[in-house]
């Protein structure tokens, strides 16, 4: 009989890990969920399964379209009372030939087997990323699923808006970006070259933009192979550096503080964090058990850091409000609405309230964020043509003036 390892957690929040013997898979995860244990990841030798199982094989990703379509339909049928299973077949036996059928299909059959929801989820690949897959085990843990659901459809709707919102602002003036480079390639490669000859015949002493155009035409002309070899480097080093912890820990609290972009990312993770812990409390999972699940299925290292604290002083029996103050991160406002819901004893209702809040100013920020980027590209672009085509003609009057004293 093969062993598995498993982590899972205890109806108190608390997170154990182990091993245990089984003889499949399935087997494991009726094991622990017999002792009280919510399963979050099962792993092990079970070569016998892996052949079989129709999770393990390649599944087709599911567009952004198509994801948003299952998670809606599937949150609708639970809400209509039926069970996961059979919520599955009904997405089976669509008419609609398409990849949601085929996911459907998969995901029945691991849920049939004894799977979690959340594992059959994970063993479908990349067509449900590790903040799908989190969110759907809270769920699963406070019988909050088809809310937990219905949330997640909202977040992919919020980001399918913003996708569209940007590729559209970004259309034009990336036109005009790729022109203007192409522009300036014409420039520094064929006429720039052309008119310094011509401007060093007049003996005249050129404006310094000039001449620092010339210089720049000169390098990029002689040196480009050596530009081309350091982006490459850099981009890799970078890259290099971003993947180990420190690195991505670094960079991913250096997005938070990005101008413009930054608070966009933080009002999403206040907003998303909020409604997913109101959703599990108010279906009777205990706060400490809410923001280690949520802690599971936040991407950002750092935000992941913080909510360990967070949970570790809420674990010490720190209030939720206190224990966000200790920390840093937090804005004051949020923590002022959480101590009344604290006050009052209805912290399921203030953390609703609170998430109202930034759900708004998340739609406030993304307004800005699109409105910005396409006048900002453009001025950038002007801005850069503009230096050029004044260093040019900066140096033309400056020969034919000495050609006029002549």
């Amino acid at each position: 009989m093969p062993d598995f390892s498993y982590k899972a957690t205890e109806p108190g929040g608390g997170v154990l890990s182990g091993v245990i013997p089984a003889n499949t898979r399935a087997d494991a995860y009726r094991i622990l969920r017999g002792k009280g244990l919510q399963p979050v990841s099962v792993t092990g030798n079970d070569t016998p399964a892996k052949k079989s199982d129709p999770g393990q094989i390649g599944v087709t990703r599911l567009s952004s379209a198509q994801l948003l379509y299952f998670t809606e339909e599937l949150a609708e049928l639970l809400e209509a009372g039926l069970q996961l299973e059979g919520a599955l077949k009904v997405i089976e036996q669509r008419q609609e030939k398409s990849d949601v059928r085929v996911v459907a299909a998969k995901l029945r059959q691991r849920v049939r087997d004894g799977v979690s929801f959340s594992q059959a989820l994970r063993d479908c690949g990349r067509t449900f990323d590790a903040l799908y897959c989190n969110l759907v085990a809270a769920g699963e843990a406070g019988g909050a699923l088809p809310q937990i659901l219905k949330r997640q459809c909202a977040y992919l709707e919020l980001i399918e808006d913003l996708r569209k919102r940007v590729v559209s602002s970004l259309l034009y003036p990336s036109i005009v970006f790729a022109s203007a480079i192409v522009l300036m390639f014409i420039f520094l490669t064929f006429l720039v070259p052309q008119l310094s000859v011509l401007l060093g015949k007049s003996g005249q002493k050129l404006p310094l933009i000039t001449q620092i155009l010339i210089a720049v035409s000169g390098f990029c002309g002689r040196w480009w192979w050596a530009i081309i070899a350091f982006t490459g480097a850099t981009v890799v080093i970078v890259r290099a550096a971003v993947s180990t912890p420190s690195g991505k820990t670094w960079w991913h609290r250096a997005m938070l503080n990005l101008p413009v972009v930054g608070p966009v990312l933080r009002a999403k993770f206040y907003a998303e964090m909020l409604q997913t812990l109101s959703t599990l409390v108010s279906n009777g999972v205990n706060l400490l058990h809410g923001i280690n699940l949520m802690m599971a299925a936040t991407a950002n290292v750092y935000l992941r850091g913080l909510l360990a604290k967070v949970a570790a002083m809420v674990g010490e029996g720190t209030a939720l409000a206190s224990a966000l103050r200790r920390v840093g991160f937090f804005p004051p406002v949020l923590m002022d609405i959480l101590s009344v819901g604290e006050q009052t004893g209805d912290i399921a209702s203030a953390l609703e309230r609170a998430a109202r809040r930034y759900d708004r100013e998340l739609t406030s920020r993304i307004g800005h964020l699109t409105t910005l980027i396409q006048p900002a590209i453009i001025l950038l672009v002007a801005l850069f043509v503009g230096v050029v085509a004044y260093s040019m003609i900066a140096g033309i009057l400056t020969s034919v003036s000495a050609l006029r004293a002549r």
